[in-house]
């Protein structure tokens, strides 16, 4: 065991954040760790590297424990050395060896002595040990994969901006290798690519991670546990984020039973005590009932954390066919060349999400759309009738400061009650009398919020909405959802949330080389279409007999059946031999993770836990486990990709 939180209770000021809590963090585990907005999760972060110390209960970190922290607030940091150094300081014992080696050499160059050279044999040996010789092309290999351009790498961390820098800071992280590895909320300021590589990177990762995000799509490739804080203690599912929402479905209900039971018992027990309290036959009987009322471990009531939205966004006029014509449109800014003679046609009822990677041109494309920039060449045309609401981040500047939020959402001309008004900000974290607070008085994150929810009531037929899930948690995401599926308009989103582009998004535009490649259909489908493309395109790469483009004799023509027969059997009974393989592997995994689930019950059990001899007895078993489990994982996905090769 890694670290172990034990009944913590932890307190800020009056309100209480966790109470007898408990946690168990072993080696190669992958966690989520989740729940709403202002829950605790980053408090509960800086529990863990000790920080902040709890009011009761015990932290326990083993001896040699080391923890990378990676937040937001990292920001801060500024430095004039280009970002390679920057990630290059994961390797500190590196880089020290390094620059007494330099010295020594110095020390050296007028002559020799033994002692000296002996040790720096010494050094260099040290240095080998601690990576020196990798890290300069395993610090740019993590750059390049986060985005970086090999030019940039040279360039100082100054130069970039908040998104990019937290990127390096990423970089530095998880270079680092520490025992666990905590990260806050790590793919806010990736783009798709980003977030595609740093989880194949994680995947392999040696030690534990732990993972704060609101993006579904990562928690459920990345985590095979999910730690839930709710009402003040933390809830451990064994799976994915998929596998937590229909659990905790089922243990909401059954909780919801046992409140409604017991709401029953205490009415039917208190009715008794209020009818029988002034007879005096059966005063004593009463006081003893309330006695054991105020005894009562008294069970809550399960919190819905996410709403239904139940009114509907109705546009004000009804568009055209046609929303918008690009005709060989061209855009550049300097050298870089966003689109070249590219052509598109939205038509409405589309509901489009441009996707790729950072710099393609995405939310240029949008202002080009909502012709709030102008073109190089060629020409955007508007449809008829077409009323554009724009959502940016730069729209903030749009908000009255001296308003409150509920009179700037009455302004924008949706025609909703009061009521409707603040159902719909408490789906965006504004409860209760929050809507009466001066937009001047907010954050980054709530203006933001404020602005993406006129955006939505506005009666525009036509939305265009740059990153609209920033600063939202999942249930607000799910939220957003709900009102884009109810939109009555056309829209085009920019977004690298796959489950939310994955559930609003009918149409996939990718910019690719300027032009503007369209898929018709989801983000599932296009990534499907995708994978589809490049197996094909790697078969084709690979293949031994390349296609020759020559006229073929008519006798081996004749020939060539026999022998494609042949290799067709072959290939047939070899997919058979891998198939039976993949399906042993899968059975096995199966009882080996059930086992897995049972070990940690056992482990998460008091009596075992406090019993130092079954407890170290079952660790071991679990450790052992892991690792074979780990192994056959491995072969499982080795037999996977090779019928996905069959396939192909």
């Amino acid at each position: 065991m890694l670290l172990s939180l034990n009944n913590i209770t932890f307190e800020f000021g009056a309100r209480t954040i966790l109470e007898n809590a408990s946690w168990h963090i072993y080696a190669n585990e992958r966690i989520g760790l989740i729940g709403p907005n202002g829950t605790g999760k980053s408090t509960l972060l800086k529990i863990l590297i000790g920080e902040y110390a709890v009011s009761s209960g015990q932290v326990n970190r083993s001896k040699t424990l080391t923890i990378g922290y990676f937040h937001q607030d990292l920001q801060s940091m500024d430095t004039d050395d280009d970002i390679l150094h920057v990630a290059m300081g994961a390797f500190d014992k590196a880089l020290a060896i390094d620059k007494e080696i330099k010295e020594l050499e110095v020390e050296l160059h007028d002559g020799s002595d033994e002692k000296e050279l002996n040790r720096l044999a010494e050094l260099y040996h040290d240095f080998d040990l601690a990576g020196g010789y990798e890290m300069e092309y395993k610090s740019a290999e993590v750059l390049e994969g986060l985005g970086f351009k090999t030019a940039d790498l040279q360039r100082s961390f100054k130069e970039f901006s908040g998104g990019w820098r937290m990127r390096v800071l990423l970089a530095k992280m998880i270079l680092q290798n520490p025992d666990i590895l905590l990260l806050d909320e790590p793919t806010n300021h990736l783009d798709l690519p980003s977030i595609e590589w740093i989880e194949k990177y994680l995947q392999g990762y040696p030690g534990s991670v732990i993972i704060v995000s609101h993006d579904r799509y990562f928690l459920d490739k990345m985590v095979t546990k999910i730690v839930e804080i709710s009402q003040q203690t933390l809830n451990h599912y064994t799976g994915d984020y998929s596998y937590f929402e229909k659990e905790k479905e089922i243990r909401n209900d059954f909780q919801l039973r046992e409140y409604e039971n017991q709401q029953e018992f205490i009415s039917q027990q208190e009715r008794f005590i209020d009818r029988f309290k002034a007879k005096a036959s059966k005063a004593k009987q009463a006081q003893s009932l309330v006695k054991k009322l105020d005894r009562l471990e008294k069970i809550e009531a399960p919190i819905n954390e996410t709403s239904k939205i139940n009114f509907s966004f109705q546009v004000g006029i009804q568009p055209g066919k046609i929303m918008t014509t690009l005709n060989h449109v061209s855009k550049s800014y300097g050298d870089l060349h966003i689109l070249r003679n590219a052509e598109a046609e939205i038509v409405r009822g589309d509901k489009i999400a441009l996707i790729g990677a950072n710099g393609k041109g995405k939310s240029t494309l949008l202002r080009l759309i909502s012709q709030t920039e102008s073109v190089d060449s060629g020409s955007i045309t508007p449809g008829h009738n077409i009323e554009i609401s724009f959502y940016a981040q730069h729209q903030l500047e749009a908000l009255q400061m001296n308003d409150d939020i509920m009179e700037e959402l009455k302004m924008s001309g949706s025609g909703k009650t009061e009521q409707e008004l603040r159902e719909l900000m408490g789906c965006f974290l504004f409860r209760g009398d929050d809507v009466f607070k001066k937009i001047r008085v907010l954050s980054g994150g709530e203006k933001a919020r404020v602005a993406l929810a006129k955006t939505i009531i506005s009666r525009s037929n036509y939305l265009l909405l740059d990153e609209p899930t920033n600063h939202l948690d999942i249930s607000s995401v799910k939220m957003l959802i709900q009102a884009l599926n109810k939109f009555e308009g056309t829209y085009v989103l920019v977004s690298h949330d796959r489950y939310f582009i994955q559930n609003t998004a009918n149409k996939i535009w990718e910019i690719e080389d300027g032009k503007i490649s369209i898929f018709d259909g989801n983000y599932n489908e296009w990534e499907d279409f995708k994978k589809r493309k490049a197996l094909a395109e790697k078969s084709k790469n690979t293949s031994k007999e390349p296609i020759i483009p020559e006229v073929v004799k008519p006798e081996k023509v004749v020939e060539a059946p026999k022998q494609n027969v042949s290799i067709q059997k072959e290939k047939n009974r070899e997919e058979k031999k891998l198939r039976n393989q993949f399906n042993k592997l899968e059975s096995d995994l199966s009882k080996m993770n059930f086992e897995k689930n049972k070990l940690e019950g056992m482990l998460a059990d008091s009596e075992i836990y406090s019993n130092k001899e079954k407890f170290q007895k079952a660790e071991s078993e679990y450790q052992n486990l892991s690792k074979q489990l780990a192994a056959v994982q491995a072969e499982y996905e080795k037999i996977f990709e090779q019928l996905m090769d069959f396939e192909a």
